[in-house]
């Protein structure tokens, strides 16, 4: 006996693997028949009569389940299933008794899956033949009660699969809405920001082009005038005419009468750091000196021109807010990463979180991967660490 109770166990679990290795669409009604056959069988005494339709009944109120579910389905392949699976149903219950648990949960799956895929009508209409049978099974208590439950069901399943859709519905069509007022929104601000580029640059050009011609007409038409100060202006000439080169290079892009002669040219990197130090000297006459310490490496033409960037407005902010003061910009090259840290021994900013600059530089540092801290110096003055990654791969 502990042999064949282990055979029977051994073909009930090859049989769930066979099962198992169908598609899920497949799968589950061919799973739901199985059962159903195996109640009918286990019913044998009272469907003895009637075995072999009740197998039928069985299988015509489970199989049909497998052209319901799937999202690949045909609307009318998935209708014309599921009305054969309810006709089954009904006729099963109705003059045979041979409803099968295993059908009836093929019925609640058939009208779920109807209302979810968008069919709300077809879903709600196949509960009406379990409420009409309900109705005219006034002798028959045993049908009757079972076809107001299997109505329940059917209806409330029904409802959920319906709520579904409409849920899903609702989410992709404001998933549809948020995407188009961003897309309308990202176009404003391009056309916005373009717009405010071409006026930056049309008015901020004028007014430093007036800055290079009134050095210039100074230096040469003021009489007796020291030859420090025609190197001063000089040098503010030049100043004001490689700021107004860079600003065309950097807004002339965005301008719909863009010069195409303007002259473009390469970011700058660490190759020019000591030139903006010699520029930072000559322009605040202050002590100025440059550190470097660890293997100088050439690093990504991105991080350079970060780092390059953060130095500049590190003296920038040091002219304006400790004039005449002392800068230390040290750089220390590593493995993974380059330090920078520009001080000064001035009072510092009065305050120092707030500003374009410094959050400029804190959002260059954080767009190639890099941290950002400024803060009060040890021992006074103000201090600027940056540490950025050599490596390009480092990146985000």
């Amino acid at each position: 006996m502990g042999e064949d109770t282990a055979r029977r166990g051994g073909g009930i679990a090859g049989v769930w693997e066979l099962v198992r290795g169908f598609p899920a669409p497949v799968a589950y009604p061919v799973a739901l028949a199985l059962l159903a056959c195996a109640e009918v069988l286990i019913r044998v005494g009272s469907l003895r009569e009637n075995l072999a339709l009740a197998l039928l009944l069985g299988v015509c109120t489970t199989l049909p389940l497998t052209f319901v579910l799937g999202a690949d389905r045909a609307p009318s392949v998935r209708a014309g299933a599921a009305v054969a699976l309810t006709s089954a149903g009904v006729l099963a219950l109705a003059p045979f008794r041979a409803l099968t648990l295993a059908g009836v949960v093929g019925q609640l799956a058939s009208v779920y899956w109807l209302g979810r895929a968008g069919a709300p009508r077809l879903s709600g209409a196949l509960v009406l033949p379990y409420v009409v049978l309900a109705l005219v099974s006034q002798d028959d208590v045993t049908t009757r009660v079972t076809a107001v439950l299997v109505a329940t069901l059917a209806s409330a399943t029904a409802a959920t699969g319906i709520t579904h859709h409409v849920r899903n519905a609702a989410l992709v069509h404001s998933a549809t809405e948020r995407a188009f007022a961003d897309t309308l929104l990202a176009h404003a601000a391009r056309g916005e920001r373009a717009r405010i580029a071409r006026e930056l640059h049309d008015v901020v050009a004028h007014h430093i082009s007036m800055i290079a011609v009134q050095a210039e007409t100074a230096r040469l038409t003021t009489a007796g005038l020291p030859p420090d100060g025609a190197t001063r202006l000089l040098a503010i000439g030049d100043t004001a005419r490689s700021a107004l080169t860079e600003m065309r290079r950097l807004l002339g892009v965005l301008r719909e009468d863009a010069d195409v002669g303007v002259t473009r040219r390469p970011q700058p990197g660490l190759r020019q750091l000591m030139e903006l130090i010699d520029e930072s000297r000559d322009a605040s006459g202050s002590r100025t000196r440059l550190i470097v310490s660890g293997p100088v490496t050439p690093l990504d033409p991105g991080i350079e021109v970060t780092a390059y960037r953060i130095v500049q407005e590190a003296l920038t902010n040091a002219r304006r807010h400790a004039p005449g003061a002392a800068v230390d910009v040290e750089l220390r090259y590593t493995e993974d990463d380059l330090a920078i840290r520009v001080r000064d021994n001035g009072p510092g900013p009065a305050s120092p979180t707030a500003g374009h600059g410094l959050l400029g530089m804190r959002e260059r540092a954080t767009m190639v991967g890099g941290t950002l801290r400024t803060g009060p110096a040890p021992g006074g003055g103000f201090l600027v660490e940056a540490r950025l990654p050599v490596r390009a791969e480092v990146l985000v």
